[in-house]
């Protein structure tokens, strides 16, 4: 009887064991958003110029750019991407890089990366290449002539006005320029500031 009593005393024990919770193993945590990262146009050039030279060492660029975002409207000179064109001699072609230091769904993935090579002619001045000598002011500083030149009263009446930065070489005047446009591109401005790249120097207001 005894040996009847301490089987179902260890079979009960055995079962309050058994009907314990299992433990779940625990969630790694989730790693934080990737903070967004903007960067005025000299800086975000450096980076797609060294991309660049990896694919051709001669390469020059002929145009910057920068792109708006939602998390980035180009206060300050600053933006979250920004594209250059490049041109090899060597190579009889041109090619597009961008940077992103934005984690968005409007903006391309974080980092360098390029775009399909095409042929290049020289004698194309939309596609006119520059010594990266010129270009000693950077879009922080352009920002701020431009916002002298109109800007200021600008943003002061829309503070979401977006602002595009674009870096191209002017062959008539023989300088590097800075358009500052406040709008979504060229053909949406309602004001654009030319700023010579070089000396920073107020050129004129295109529109």
């Amino acid at each position: 009887m005894k040996k009847l009593v301490v089987s179902v005393l260890s079979l009960l024990v055995l079962a309050a064991c058994s009907s314990e919770p299992t433990k779940t193993a625990e969630q790694p945590a989730k790693p934080a958003p990737k903070q967004a990262e903007l960067s005025t146009g000299r800086m975000g050039f450096q980076r797609l110029y060294i991309a660049a030279h990896g694919w051709a060492p001669d390469a020059r660029p002929y145009i910057i750019t920068s792109q708006l975002t939602k998390e980035s409207i180009g206060r300050d000179g600053k933006s979250g991407v920004w594209r250059a064109g490049f041109a090899s001699n060597v190579r009889h072609a041109i090619k597009p890089f961008v940077w992103s230091g934005l984690d968005s769904d409007d903006a391309p993935s974080p980092g360098i990366s390029s775009g399909v090579e095409d042929s290049y002619n020289p004698a194309n001045t939309s596609t006119q290449a520059f010594d990266i000598g010129f270009l000693k002011i950077d879009t922080d500083k352009a920002f701020e002539v431009a916002q002298k030149h109109g800007g200021e009263k600008l943003l002061q009446k829309n503070p979401k006005q977006p602002v595009v930065y674009m870096c191209n070489w002017n062959p008539g005047a023989n300088e590097l320029v800075w358009h500052v446009i406040y709008g979504t591109g060229p053909d949406d401005a309602r004001l654009r500031v030319a700023v010579n790249a070089t000396s920073g120097d107020f050129l004129r207001v295109e529109k």
